[in-house]
């Protein structure tokens, strides 16, 4: 089972309060553990604005906002920047998902973005969702877990309240009818 690059769309009555009807992009995933950011919950107590005044980076005039989200659980204090594919930082700190996606948690993308540069499409998650080797297989056979395939069009729509049930119709799935109940045959 190969899941980086893929969205994961929580089950309701997942029992972690932190992942409610939350959609996880993994970045990565291996037989040594999986490591992803949650892309639809915004941390409203936060802008980029502030972010960069407190990290001393200057934003040039006219140089666009991203939206901040809560990445997950793990090292609030670490930043990663989940991006179009069309970004290079240049310093090979940039790990390519795939053609579509890349993610980079160095400064220099940040500085990039404040002047006016940087990639066509990101959010900034503050915090990562970390999974040991065979957790997250684990969560996803106990029924924890869909998984779909992660487009733009989703992983990056600032309409986050949405991104949950449009990850589920991709899969053909209506929100209201999905059970918290799992069966075997």
């Amino acid at each position: 089972m190969q899941l980086g690059g893929k969205l994961l769309i929580a089950m309701p009555g997942m029992g972690d309060p932190r992942f409610e009807k939350s959609v996880v992009f993994l970045c990565a995933h291996s037989e040594e553990g999986a490591m992803g950011l949650i892309v639809n919950k915004p941390m409203a107590e936060l802008s980029f604005s502030d972010l960069l005044k407190q990290l001393g980076i200057a934003r040039a005039p006219g140089a666009r906002d991203i939206r901040v989200h809560f990445g997950g659980p793990v090292e609030h204090a670490r930043g990663f920047v989940l991006h179009s594919g069309d970004y290079n930082s240049g310093s090979d700190t940039t790990l390519r998902v795939d053609g579509r996606f890349g993610m980079t948690a160095t400064l220099d993308i940040l500085e990039d973005i404040a002047k006016g540069h940087g990639p066509a499409d990101s959010l900034l998650a503050l915090g990562y969702a970390g999974w040991g080797p065979g957790q997250l297989e684990g969560e996803i056979q106990d029924n924890g877990w869909l998984t779909c395939e992660a487009v733009p069009e989703i992983v990056f729509d600032p309409a986050n309240t949405a991104k949950w049930e449009r990850a589920l119709r991709t899969l053909g799935i209506e929100p209201l009818m999905l059970s918290s109940a799992a069966g075997r045959a």
